[in-house]
């Protein structure tokens, strides 16, 4: 399974395939996809900034940026949170 850093499955994403573009995953573009409002991910960001490959890796997993984003009324409904969770299982 291949992760963003704040834990969105990239074969499952919805922006993965959006208006005729194919996103390559946020490290390719580091942290700046072409969905983004403002121009960079605020949780890609975050990560960088830490030093941590992605959310789960950081102490304060999961923060409250990245519970907000995973809880989104259109959202997964925690799946990246569990995705990050069950990937660290695995390693």
């Amino acid at each position: 399974m291949k992760l963003s850093s704040c834990g969105i499955d990239c074969a499952a994403c919805k922006f993965s395939v959006e208006q005729g573009q194919r996103c390559p995953g946020c490290y390719a573009v580091k942290g700046k996809p072409f969905w983004s409002t403002d121009g960079i991910c605020d949780l890609y960001v975050c990560a960088a900034d830490k030093g941590v490959h992605n959310c789960g890796k950081c102490g304060e997993f999961p923060c409250g940026m990245l519970q907000t984003w995973a809880y989104q009324e259109e959202g997964e409904n925690g799946q990246r949170i569990e995705n990050l969770r069950n990937l660290e299982k695995i390693l």
